[in-house]
């Protein structure tokens, strides 16, 4: 559960603490915690506060040609891709010096920026798997291929997850998958929009048949054949929403009575070439889906489903291959969905794919060179801010019972904190990296991360493992591990200024740390126990509550408009908008707590209050084109930006009395909300 957008689009978060003491590269341009320029004060803050906060960001920053959308937290990772660029290319250097580590990070950047190897080659690094294909003479045969293309999004994920009712254990877990669009709802929804894309997305299928060498009526046929598979399986899958109760996917039951959900599939043989070959049970996600599964597979031929391997190859591997690939798999990904301008540079994607891959081995580098001690305590010290005035708030709700609340502080003392980087570093000493073979080199990482995590099953959870690379401009609280975790890349400039009075660092930094925080409360999160188990532990009372209370968050964000006549989907987004609610309010609380008794003055005319506001609202400054809008309006669990700045502060009273504003105004909300 991050702050910020995940899927297709770029992890990009809210930022934390300027490390004053780490080494750091040559400055950049200084912006400070508030910045009077960003704002517009021609704008009433009463009517529009995220125009009031932002208006001057976003008439000085248009979204760059190679970004879908572009806000301050995308500068401070374009500034960190620079800093991971300076290591890599460091390390890739061809130097008999170098250690295991700066061996495996640099030539995987070397081979990944080689583009002339890499357009030489052209489809030949295929041949092997469409040869592996091209072989299949019967249905059976399906689950051994499905077996060695880990990551190619082939009819289902398996994958290890933490069992929900024995949190410190570990167990297997199939999930539903396969679609080549990104949600089900591309293949079902019958509006103009949908129509559109789904053509496009037909054409674009057929284009990258063509360039395995299909002639274009041949390609054209199979991508109706693919698209006819996918939205059989579009039919089974679980909507998001539906996704977001964790009882609806908690279905533990035996390998036999799996396989009697979906017949048509070989799990036998799949498990055994994964190397499970004795799994005894699994948790399975959707079984909904597998059934649908089960059923395309009887239903389509042998040659259609060939058809669908090879789409799905080539689909997985298209950005790792020659330039015709690449640009196509752009134009339609990075253009239709997105309104993406121009692709990336290839050091970029290349640092990131790196980032992706190989994160604590380049994050061993990064920390060392942009992260100090000093800055990992600091960090603690304000999450620890932030916890205690989560338990202030718990103790004086009025709509909760003692018992509940006796149950709630239980897992708010039990929630660990990891910041910065995990205390043992990952071993990648079994993966090989061969400097020249861009494409073996994806594969090989695929697998031994595909294999790292089908080790841990059957064994106990490490608590101490991280979900995120060090580098990694994000954060996330995670239900079954109970921890809010931090990475150093989220832990740089700008968010926190030293050189600022503490009233926007708690605005933008402690609404971050609240956010992470609250997610432990939210309508997910607060199905968990403290140690991470799947339990009610709240009263019938108590429970009907808070769902009477989130409710009131989920109606008033389903008002607000994304795009054209797409609303938001405020059951989707619940759990981010509660935090980001639930976070700004602690973070408040903590400010105030922290400043007692002393005299705050005016600042740049703005008061003390105003400035902790402001703080907040430009943490959200930033824009993103059509398209993307259209696409976070159907896989996005957050908000608009727009809506998460005004969507929050008009239910807050502090708000409404540090800017004066009257009721009736669009930023008071006349039916307040509020959960935590």
């Amino acid at each position: 559960m991050s702050l910020k957008h995940t899927g297709l689009l770029l992890i990009i978060l809210a930022s934390f603490f300027f490390p004053a003491t780490a080494q750091q590269p040559a400055a950049t341009n200084y912006t400070p915690a508030l910045d009077v320029t960003a704002m517009d004060r021609t704008i009433d803050p009463c009517v529009n506060f995220f125009a009031y906060s932002c208006g001057g960001w976003i008439k000085k920053n248009p979204i760059p040609p190679d970004q879908s959308s572009w806000d301050t937290y995308s500068k401070m990772q374009e500034e960190n891709l620079v800093q991971l660029r300076s290591i890599l290319e460091t390390a890739s250097a061809a130097d008999a010096k170098r250690n295991a580590v700066d061996q495996k990070i640099g030539d995987y950047y070397a081979s990944c920026t080689d583009e002339k190897v890499i357009d030489a080659k052209a489809a030949d690094p295929l041949k092997p798997s469409l040869e592996r294909i091209a072989k299949i003479s019967s249905k059976a045969e399906l689950a051994g291929v499905a077996a060695a293309m880990i990551d190619d999004n082939v009819l289902f994920r398996f994958e290890s997850t933490q069992d929900p009712h024995a949190a410190d254990q570990v167990i297997a877990n199939a999930d539903q998958g396969g679609l080549g669009l990104p949600d089900r709802d591309y293949y079902l929804k019958d509006d103009p929009k949908s129509v559109e894309l789904r053509t496009g997305y037909l054409a674009h299928v057929q284009k990258m048949f063509e360039l395995l060498g299909d002639k274009p009526e041949t390609a054209a046929a199979e991508a109706q054949t693919v698209m006819n598979i996918e939205t059989g399986l579009a039919k089974g899958s679980m909507t998001r929403v539906e996704r977001r109760d964790p009882k609806a996917l908690d279905h533990k039951m035996t390998s036999a009575e799996f396989e009697k959900i979906a017949p048509a599939f070989q799990w036998q043989v799949y498990f055994a070439k994964v190397g499970m070959p004795s799994l005894a049970s699994l948790n399975v996600s959707s079984p909904g889906f597998f059934k649908t599964m089960s059923e395309t597979l009887e239903k389509e031929s042998v040659a259609d489903w060939k058809t669908y391997l090879r789409w799905h190859l080539v689909h997985s591997d298209a950005s790792h291959l020659s330039a015709p690939f690449l640009n196509e798999n752009f134009a339609f990904y990075g253009k239709t969905l997105r309104g993406q301008e121009v692709l990336q540079a290839r050091w970029k994607r290349c640092t990131e794919a790196v980032d992706g891959y190989l994160g604590e081995a380049l994050g061993q580098a990064y920390v060392d060179n942009y992260f100090s001690p000093e800055a990992k305590q600091r960090a603690l010290k304000i999450v620890k801010e932030i916890q205690t005035a989560m338990e202030q708030d718990i103790n004086s709700l009025p709509w909760m019972s003692a018992a509940t609340k006796q149950q709630a502080l239980a897992k708010l003392h039990g929630m660990a904190n990891k910041i910065g980087y995990p205390d043992k570093w990952r071993d990648y000493s079994k993966l090989e990296i061969v400097r020249g073979d861009e494409l073996g080199n994806v594969e090989r990482a695929r697998k031994f991360e595909f294999d790292r995590q089908l080790a841990k099953i059957g064994k106990p959870v490490d608590r101490g493992e991280w979900g995120m690379s060090p580098p990694t401009v994000n954060a996330y609280y995670d239900p079954q591990m109970n921890d809010i975790n931090f990475p150093a890349g989220v832990l740089q400039p700008p968010a926190f200024d030293p050189k600022s009075d503490a009233a926007p660092n708690y605005g933008d930094t402690g609404g971050t740390v609240g956010h992470e925080l609250t997610h432990g409360f939210d309508d997910e999160g607060r199905q968990f126990d403290a140690q991470g188990n799947l339990r009610d532990w709240w009263t019938e009372d108590d429970g009907k509550e808070f769902e009477k209370r989130a409710s009131c968050i989920s109606d008033q964000y389903s008002s607000y408009t994304i795009v054209d006549d797409v609303k938001i989907n405020g059951k989707l987004t619940l759990g981010e908008d509660v935090a980001d609610l639930g976070g700004l309010l602690l973070a408040y609380m903590a400010w105030k707590a922290d400043t007692t008794g002393q005299t705050l003055a005016p600042i740049d005319e703005l008061t003390p209050d105003q400035r902790f506001f402001v703080g907040y609202g430009q943490s959200w400054c930033g824009q993103s084109r059509d398209e993307t809008k259209r696409l976070r309006a159907t896989v996005d669990p957050h908000s608009p930006e727009k809506y998460r700045t005004n969507g929050v502060v008009s239910n807050m009273p502090q708000f409404q009395e540090a800017f004066h504003c009257k009721a009736g105004s669009p930023m008071v909300n006349q039916n307040q909300c509020r959960v935590w």
